[in-house]
């Protein structure tokens, strides 16, 4: 029945939520560089793409701004005209589905209220006190909470004995979060981005610290920023979400800012990165398959960068340094996966690569940091992780296995390079963080017992393989109560991405643990165009490869009722963001798997988005989804699984939506004209069949006025989850 519909979505989520419960001091280590550019899907933004035909990428003369410092240079307003009719059919429609919201959200006080008071008992149970991470700096200790950044010496962390050197309230910064934080070598200057939640871009805070810390210079629209010596910081600048100029400014008696490289190449997003022993910055410009590095020399900021290989179309690599070497994270050579080489700085080109190590087949590499004698490598093999540490002393290589219930890592900072740990969390959708250490002088692993943090006992993880149209198995990871009988007869939530190369989020969420509470099973599908299996996984689930993603989720699903964990009538599918095409697609190809389908800011009209060149990620994407423009096989295959384009009368699952008002990289409009046409289509198939008992599905959109593209705080997070009927 209809009820029992809308009962089935009560208290689903989402796949991806980028919960922000910490506000965590990020510390950027060689772990970002091997990850996929979060610019996902695109933007409705009426910026306009120009064609250029200079090189890509330029080192600039040093050239002065004369812009006084925290001002913002005024953009050109629009003249105000009047409405066209489709902008009016926008409001109509954006009207229509706020009201529509706020009918049904009444209908839900009582149960939202409930499941919001059991997500805020579990958070408090596992979280709460599980506290920021530090960053030792010598012996000073920095960590933030509730929007306030403390300094304190190592020995009287945990006596109270505090400064506080910034506070968001106190400083007019209310309602921002903070994102990351780069002290400067020699502690006399740090730099803050904030974050506010309906909005992409980040603004720089540059303290002067001391007895009395002062706010010395702030900078807009910041993407990436590092200190290069105690009063040189080198950072990015972000426009329309697009990264292509870097700036130099300095602290010294004459202050100055300097644009020092420009990207311009449309599909390259640049950032910065310090190496972990503070000898080199490196400036990252990054296409979705293709990478290009500069190094500024810490020592001498002020030197033009070096190039240490041109960019070579279908190689990405990564920089790090130690002893004059050039450790490089690439993709360079066969098999067309991560690997570790080296170079000399000196004499850093292609040809003078030489291999460190390579991972086994069917292993990916997710993350790797440096230290002065050591290489700790994070790898994952069949769902399973494995730490492998490399000494460049004695030239040996360890394997560790970390335990089987583990699913993500999540590194912490260690901004001194010679320490002798290497400290971590491993966590998964139904198991808090926990702290781990890897000591090099001890050679072994060590489980910090830092809080008392109650040990999930009663769940299952069941790890399984698919077998997909093509043959190719297909991982699929499930948890359950180890106490439920009768699993056929149990609500199953799958969760699906398949895009970028991204892994499935697999971090602790408390709804998910809520749930298998509740006797629900939840399964993760690792499909292709996903980076569960490497660079590999990812090329065959793209472009020209994209329904091979679709055939995949299909046979997990079906695998799944097969093997008895729940059947089609109890099953319900989440997806985010670019995860929404592979559900979307689903329902619209086999809509009898499943009775209900949850989405939040979901990429659900690729034809006509991609089709927009205005946008700002649109030829970024065209790596990732082609390019229908230039090449009508493109347009052909995109069609052929849109789903926007691919709805039809016929019975579908209940759809209950989340979209963002301020969401910059799925256009509202795509979401709006999806629900008007599933709602339509679903409509002219009740009117023309006239089955016993046959019922139309709830389609439900909730548009936030507040959070970005599943960025939300934990707060308003905690009311999405709760709100989901």
């Amino acid at each position: 029945s209809c009820v029992g519909l809308r009962n089935l979505l009560q208290g689903l989520s989402f796949s991806v939520k980028c919960y922000s419960r910490h506000n965590y001091l990020q510390t950027i280590c060689l772990c970002g560089r091997i990850k996929p550019q979060k610019c996902h899907v695109l933007d409705c933004s009426g910026s306009t793409c120009t064609h250029r035909t200079v090189p890509p990428g330029s080192i600039l003369p040093w050239r002065f701004f004369s812009c006084k410092e925290g001002t913002k240079i005024p953009s050109k307003r629009k003249q105000n005209i009047s409405l066209t009719t489709s902008e009016l059919l926008y409001k109509n429609l954006l009207k229509s589905e706020q009201e529509n919201w706020n009918d049904i959200s009444t209908r839900y006080k009582a149960l939202t209220k409930r499941i919001k008071e059991k997500l805020e008992e579990l958070h408090n149970k596992y979280m709460f006190n599980s506290g920021s991470p530090r960053i030792r700096f010598g012996d000073n200790v920095y960590f933030e909470e509730n929007g306030c950044i403390f300094l304190s010496k190592a020995d009287d962390v945990d006596e109270g004995n505090v400064d506080i050197l910034f506070s968001t309230e106190d400083l007019g910064f209310s309602g921002a979060f903070i994102q990351q934080i780069r002290i400067s070598p020699g502690q006399r200057y740090m730099a803050i981005s904030l974050k506010n939640e309906n909005s992409e871009e980040a603004t720089c805070v540059i303290m002067q610290l001391g007895h009395f810390s002062v706010v010395e210079k702030v900078i807009p629209s910041v993407f990436s920023f590092e200190w290069a010596t105690n009063d040189v910081l080198f950072y990015t600048s972000q426009k329309n979400l697009k990264c292509q100029n870097v700036f130099m400014t300095t602290f010294t008696n004459q202050k100055h800012t300097k644009l020092v490289y420009t990207e311009q190449d449309a599909r390259f997003f640049v950032d910065i990165y310090c190496t972990k022993d503070r000898r080199f910055l490196t400036i990252n410009s990054n296409s979705k398959t293709t990478s290009e590095v500069w190094l500024v020399d810490c020592r001498h900021p002020f030197k033009l960068p070096a190039l240490v290989q041109a960019r070579t179309k279908g190689v990405i690599y990564h920089v790090e340094h130690r002893n004059e070497e050039l450790y490089i994270l690439t993709t360079y050579g066969e098999p067309a996966e991560y690997k570790l080489m080296k170079a000399p700085v000196a004499s850093s080109g292609m040809e003078n690569w030489q291999l460190v190590y390579a991972p086994e087949k069917k292993t990916k590499l997710v993350d790797l940091e440096m230290f002065s004698d050591h290489c700790i490598m994070f790898l994952k093999n069949a769902g399973h992780l494995y730490l492998n540490v490399i000494s460049f002393v004695s030239h040996s290589v360890q394997s560790i296995k970390l335990p089987t219930w583990a699913c993500e890592f999540e590194l912490e900072s260690h901004p001194e390079h010679t320490t002798s740990t290497c400290y971590f969390q491993l966590t998964s959708p139904v198991h808090p963080p926990k702290r781990f250490a890897y000591s090099f002088k001890e050679n072994n692993l060590i489980e910090q017992a830092v809080q008392e943090v109650p040990i999930i006992t009663n769940c299952h993880t069941t790890r399984l393989l698919a077998k997909s149209k093509d043959e190719t198995l297909v991982p699929i990871t499930v948890f359950h109560n180890m106490n439920s009988k009768e699993l056929h007869r149990k609500p199953l939530l799958v969760h699906v991405y398949g895009a970028y190369g991204r892994d499935l989020n697999m971090s602790f969420k408390e709804e998910k643990l809520m749930l298998i509470e509740a006797g629900w099973i939840l399964a993760y599908c690792h499909v292709r165009g996903g980076g569960e299996l490497g660079l590999s996984w990812h090329k065959d689930g793209r472009q020209h490869n994209k329904l091979k993603g679709l055939h995949d989720l299909k046979a997990c699903i079906m695998l799944l009722h097969k093997l008895g964990f729940s059947q089609p009538k109890y099953t319900a599918l989440a997806a985010a963001s670019a995860g929404g095409v592979l559900a979307g697609a689903l329902c619209n190809t086999d809509p009898e798997l499943t009775r209900a389908m949850v989405l939040q800011a979901p990429f659900v009209d690729v034809l006509n988005t991609m089709m927009k060149t205005h946008l700002p990620l649109t030829i970024e994407e065209q790596e990732e989804w082609g390019n229908p423009l230039a090449d009508e096989k493109s347009m052909k295959y995109i069609k052929s699984y849109c789903p926007y384009q691919n709805i039809k009368p016929q019975c579908y699952p209940s759809v209950f939506i989340t979209a963002y008002e301020n969401d910059q990289r799925v256009p509202l409009t795509g979401v709006l004209r999806y629900v008007w046409k599933l709602r339509k289509a679903a409509l002219d198939h009740a009117s023309r069949t006239s089955k016993k008992g046959n019922c139309i599905p709830n389609i439900i959109l909730d548009i936030r006025a507040n959070g970005s593209h599943c960025d939300s705080p934990w707060e308003d997070s905690l009311n999405e989850v709760s709100m989901s009927p």
